[in-house]
């Protein structure tokens, strides 16, 4: 009888590293593939030429996101805007992008307008060009996948594996919000089936709840780091949680990391809503997900360069891979750093 092993005992990246250890590039146009956030691809004959990047990804109705409170037009715009973050995380910019899907017989023209109508406002907004896809039939529900076209100049790409010992940790923005907003329209979703009539009381959670159903990517810092003349030395976009996100870079890497607590953005909502949840705030920020904020380490010499940057905080320090990664607590304690992120199976 053949084995089978079950998917879960690898997860999602060992999974995808079981699956292509035997791939390797035959082309040499092929500069970066499996193991980033994009892939990166050298059409260019001349030299110094800007390099394409691409990167895609699929949502998955029942394990990506649920409709019960999850406006279509929403899902579209968050749909794209996941894959945006992908690019800006290797420090380039999107540029075109597909986008694919597949229906049951439930759906509407309507509503797949009403997703469409998303699409084109992240479109519009991020100057990212919709120049195909495809369409087919579901079973069941409701599968997205988008693909993303970027640029860059390879001296301004970051990878995940730059990052060298004694570089520090930078954090953009705030973690945690999507995760408790999810949290909270979650448990909305539970009053409701048990009081239909019950009106949801979400107004005063209304920046979490955007921060999951609307997500933005950070453009704005890819700005920011082309007119401070800061090239981060390695970079990824916090889409599982910053435990395991950042055990990405330091494996790529090949390095620890020292981590404080005390550098680690919690918006005083999102503070507030997960005691109320009784969920631990930090928890929240380490594991959530979703926040697709910037992880990014940079020299030491450039330390004065992101004083004047907004919305960044100095959160670590890379250390040797025999140190491990250890979280540093604001009550001086050393403890180390479990990746408890998003699974996908």
């Amino acid at each position: 009888m053949a084995k089978k092993t079950d998917v879960n005992t690898l997860g999602e990246f060992g999974l995808i590293e079981h699956l292509t250890a035997d791939f390797s590039p035959c082309r040499e146009s092929t500069v970066k593939g499996v193991g980033d956030d994009a892939a990166v691809i050298n059409f260019c004959d001349e030299k110094r030429g800007p390099y394409t990047l691409l990167s895609t990804d699929s949502l998955i109705e029942g394990i990506h996101f649920d409709l019960a409170y999850t406006p279509l037009m929403h899902l579209g715009y968050k749909a794209v805007i996941a894959n945006l973050s992908d690019i800006y995380a290797m420090n380039a910019h999107p540029t075109q992008l597909t986008f694919s899907f597949a229906i049951s017989n439930r759906f509407s023209v309507e509503a797949m307008e009403e997703i469409y109508k998303g699409v084109y406002k992240a479109c519009e907004l991020y100057k990212v060009d919709l120049v195909g896809g495809d369409t087919t039939s579901s079973p069941r529900g409701l599968v997205l996948n988008v693909a993303v076209l970027g640029c860059a100049f390879p001296e301004k790409i970051a990878y995940r594996s730059g990052a060298r010992e004694g570089d520090i940790i930078c954090i953009t923005g705030n973690l945690g919000a999507a995760y408790v907003g999810l949290q909270i329209l979650e448990r909305e979703k539970q009053v409701n089936k048990v009081a239909p009539q019950a009106s949801p009381e979400l107004e005063k959670y209304a920046y979490l709840i955007e921060r999951q159903l609307k997500p933005e990517a950070r453009k704005d810092m890819i700005r920011f780091f082309e007119k401070s003349d800061l090239k981060p030395t390695a970079m990824i976009d916090i889409s599982d949680g910053l435990a395991s996100d950042l055990f990405h870079l330091c494996k790529q890497s090949g390095l620890g990391a020292y981590l404080e607590e005390s550098g680690i953005p919690i918006h005083p909502e999102t503070e507030m809503a997960a005691l109320e949840l009784n969920l631990p705030p930090l928890t929240c920020a380490l594991s959530g997900g979703e926040d697709y904020e910037l992880l990014f380490t940079i020299s030491p010499q450039d330390i004065n360069k992101i004083k004047f940057l907004p919305d960044i905080y100095i959160a670590g320090e890379m250390v040797a891979a025999k140190d491990g990664l250890h979280l540093h607590t604001t009550g001086g304690k050393v403890v180390p750093l479990e990746a408890q992120g998003w699974k996908h199976f």
